[in-house]
């Protein structure tokens, strides 16, 4: 209890704390969010019939990275689909050519895949829990075909 408030947390995902929700089914509830967000938790509330609010937080933008030689770089690392936006924000006519491409999650995935480029990197996975463990892996397969 924090001043006079309970305070619940779920053990990893938002579904861990769908259950304490689903007690306390008459309160009003705050998601906050990011203006981007996966829409997967406010369909977890309606299903279930919970009344609440979202209130953005924060909002995702494009940071300018137009003074960037993006032809230098031989891997880019995505780990929101945020990021694709960007990319093609600041270079709208990027073409990826031998350029690696690597997303963490699947939304990002989705949208590099989405946007019409390959992705040659995809984390997690089950031999790869970490972006830096598949792009290692990447690296080791990719060595031995050099060879």
């Amino acid at each position: 209890q924090y001043r006079k408030r309970k305070i619940f947390f779920g053990k990893e995902k938002f579904a861990d704390l769908l259950d304490t929700i689903k007690k306390h089914k008459d309160e009003l509830y705050l998601l906050p969010c990011a203006n981007q967000h996966k829409k997967s938790i406010n369909e977890m509330l309606e299903k279930n019939n919970i009344a609440y609010s979202e209130a953005t937080i924060y909002n995702t933008l494009s940071s300018d990275l137009k003074d960037i030689d993006i032809v230098k770089y031989d891997m880019l690392v995505f780990f929101s689909p945020a990021g694709i936006d960007s990319l093609f924000n600041n270079f709208p006519d990027f073409k990826q050519e031998e350029r690696v491409i690597a997303a963490f999650g699947p939304s990002t995935c989705k949208a590099v895949e989405s946007k019409g480029l390959t992705l040659n990197i995809k984390a997690p996975s089950k031999t790869a829990p970490s972006m830096s463990m598949a792009i290692e892996q990447y690296l080791e397969k990719n060595k031995k075909k050099k060879k």
